[in-house]
């Protein structure tokens, strides 16, 4: 695996102004709090799983990262460049990353065939000729596994699966570097998200593919990422190799958030157990100190005072909680 860095962020916040509701006149600045410093990396040829419930900000953070909604502060660097500076041509950044959404259905626009949505980006990124562009169209078509004859057919003339395969078709047809992947299966039938998720990975070796896989699943994370990083209520706790972070999770909220996923063997029981009382605290007021302390069996007074920084536990194995050594 390559060591360059094709995107970093540092400590990238996003955060929503909050109206100020029955009272018009007060001073009080109110914001939810999305995404509140988080700090990734992704090499050339990898995949990093940002997992998380729902609501824990981690599709606000892809959506960051592409400018779709511009960042409160810190850093994004994609290919050596601030683009989070304001200064950026999206149309330039945009050849070179692009996006998979969760909804096929809705990604798709309903009154374009096939052909002409993955040609859009390629004639009004790339500038290309209009035999270049059918050109293109077919390669990509056929990278998915669809023939020619899919670029004539609308999207309602589409089972899910192959929309979703058109919607790959088009992120990958101006031959990006990276590709954010935002729940590329949660919309699609059991039967098919294997066969969705077979495919990106055999496009990232094709085509030499970074992916940000956006995801709840602690199973596809497993399934396609070299690197995860779990998120709570808009922070990053725990970051590391998949595997070292699944098979030996150390932060109290991502060795419950495994314990919850489900084991097909009905014989077997998972052997993690951490007990999650409570709810998802409120971004616009998260509690201080240690935002899942309130949740935690293991907090201490001091977890109410600090919010505890990533540190470095093991090679490359980063987590976020001032008693780690408890859950060892």
């Amino acid at each position: 695996m390559s060591s360059e860095t094709i995107l970093s962020t540092e400590n990238v916040t996003k955060y929503f102004p909050v109206r100020k509701g029955l009272n018009p006149f007060s001073k009080e600045k109110r914001f939810i709090r999305a995404v509140d410093g988080v700090s990734i990396t992704i090499r050339k040829g990898m995949t990093i799983a940002v997992v998380g419930e729902s609501g824990c900000g981690k599709t606000t953070l892809a959506r960051t990262i592409a400018l779709m909604t511009p960042p409160t502060g810190g850093k994004v660097i994609f290919s050596g460049r601030d683009i989070s500076s304001g200064r950026v041509d999206r149309g330039e950044l945009y050849k070179e990353m692009q996006m998979v959404f969760q909804d096929p259905e809705s990604s798709l626009d309903p009154r374009m065939k096939v052909g002409q949505s993955i040609a859009e980006p390629l004639r009004g990124l790339m500038g290309w000729k209009k035999d270049e562009i059918e050109e293109a169209v077919k390669r990509s078509l056929k990278a998915v596994g669809l023939s020619e004859d899919y670029a004539q057919r609308l999207p309602r003339q589409l089972s899910g699966g192959q929309k979703q395969r058109v919607a790959i078709a088009r992120a990958i047809s101006t031959q990006p570097s990276l590709v954010i992947l935002d729940e590329p299966t949660s919309a699609l039938d059991a039967s098919v998200q294997a066969q969705i998720l077979q495919l990106l990975l055999d496009l990232q070796k094709e085509f030499k593919l970074s992916y940000m896989l956006i995801t709840h699943n602690i199973a596809v994370a497993q399934y396609m990422s070299d690197y995860v990083a779990v998120m709570y209520a808009g922070n990053v706790v725990e970051y590391g190799p998949t595997r070292t972070v699944i098979t030996k999770p150390r932060h109290p909220y991502t060795i419950a958030l495994i314990s919850s996923a489900p084991i097909p063997d009905p014989t077997k029981k998972n052997l993690l157990h951490v007990e999650i009382k409570g709810e998802v605290p409120s971004a616009i007021t998260p509690p201080p100190g240690c935002r899942f302390n309130p949740r935690c069996p293991y907090a201490e007074s001091l977890c109410s005072e600090q919010n505890p920084a990533l540190e470095e536990i093991s090679p490359q194995h980063f987590v976020a909680c001032h008693f780690v050594q408890k859950t060892g």
